[in-house]
C-alpha cells in the first residue's frame, strides 16, 4: 500500500512540474506544428485523408487495452501527458523560429504507435485550441509528421535494438531518432508544398530542414534522456504495468 501511494505523490509531483512547465512559459513564439492557414488547401486535406486511418485504428487500439487491462488507464493518461508537456515547451532556434520536443517515443514504447496516433492527435488539438499551436487545417499534417511517423520510427528503433540486450539504449536511441524524423518528416511536408523555383523539391527541403537542424540535435539528445528519465521512474514505482505490458528485460 505504501508503494502504490508512493507512486501516486510521485505521478503528482510530476503532473505539478508540468503545469508550471507548460504555464510558465510566458514568452510567446511560434512553435514547430505548422501553422493554421500555412498549407495550400489540397495538401492539407491530403494529409488529413492520409493521417484519418491511423487515428481510426488507434481508437480501436486504446478501447481494446482499456477492456482489457483497466489498470493502464492511469499510465495512458501519463504518456499522453508526457507528450503534451514536451512539445509544448518552445525553444528558439538560430533564425527565429522555435523548435520543440515532440515526446512521443515514451508511448509507442509502452502502448505502440496506433496508441500514440491518437494521444498526438489529442494533443495537437489541445495545443491549437489553448496555446495556438498549429491550426485545425493543418492538424492533419502535424498528426502525420508527429502523432504516426514519430512513433513508428520510435517502435521499430525501439524493438530492432532492443535485440542487443541493452534495454535503456534502446529507449534512448528510439526516443531521440523519432524526434528527428519528426522533424525530416514536416521539412518534407514543407518542401511539397512549396518547392524552390530553382532546385525544386529538393533545394526547398534542404533549406527548411536546415531552419532547425542546429536545435533540434541537441533537443533529441535531451528527449531521449528525459524519456529514459521517465522510464526509470516507471521501472521503480509501475512494474506491474511494465509486467502486464511485457516491458520488463533483463540487460545484459
Amino acid at each position: 500500500m505504501k508503494a502504490r501511494n508512493r507512486k501516486f505523490v510521485s505521478l503528482g509531483l510530476m503532473a505539478g512540474l508540468s503545469c508550471y512547465l507548460v504555464l510558465g512559459s510566458a514568452t510567446p513564439a511560434v512553435a514547430m506544428h505548422i501553422s493554421e492557414g500555412f498549407l495550400p488547401i489540397q495538401w492539407a486535406i491530403f494529409w488529413w485523408i492520409v493521417a484519418l486511418p491511423f487515428f481510426v485504428l488507434g481508437l480501436r487500439s486504446i478501447a481494446r487495452i482499456t477492456k482489457e487491462h483497466q489498470e493502464l488507464k492511469l499510465l495512458l493518461a501519463l504518456a499522453g501527458a508526457f507528450t503534451f508537456v514536451l512539445s509544448a515547451l518552445k525553444i528558439p532556434s538560430v533564425t527565429g523560429s522555435c523548435s520543440h520536443p515532440t515526446g512521443t517515443g515514451l508511448g509507442a514504447i509502452l502502448f505502440g504507435p496506433l496508441v500514440m496516433a491518437v494521444l498526438g492527435a489529442l494533443v495537437l488539438l489541445f495545443q491549437t485550441i489553448l496555446l495556438a499551436h498549429g491550426g485545425l487545417t493543418t492538424l492533419g499534417a502535424n498528426m502525420f509528421s508527429m502523432a504516426i511517423v514519430g512513433p513508428f520510427a520510435a517502435y521499430f528503433i525501439y524493438q530492432l535494438l532492443l535485440q542487443t540486450g541493452k534495454q535503456r539504449v534502446a529507449i534512448f536511441c528510439a526516443a531521440a531518432l523519432a524526434d528527428l524524423l519528426t522533424y525530416v518528416v514536416t521539412s518534407m511536408q514543407l518542401a511539397l508544398a512549396f518547392p524552390a523555383a530553382s532546385g525544386g523539391f529538393i533545394a526547398s527541403f534542404l533549406k527548411f530542414a536546415g531552419i532547425f537542424a542546429i536545435t533540434q540535435v541537441p533537443l533529441a539528445i535531451s528527449e531521449g534522456l528525459l524519456t529514459l528519465l521517465v522510464w526509470n521512474w516507471l521501472h521503480s514505482y509501475g512494474q506491474p504495468e511494465l509486467e502486464i505490458l511485457k516491458l520488463l528485460k533483463q540487460e545484459s
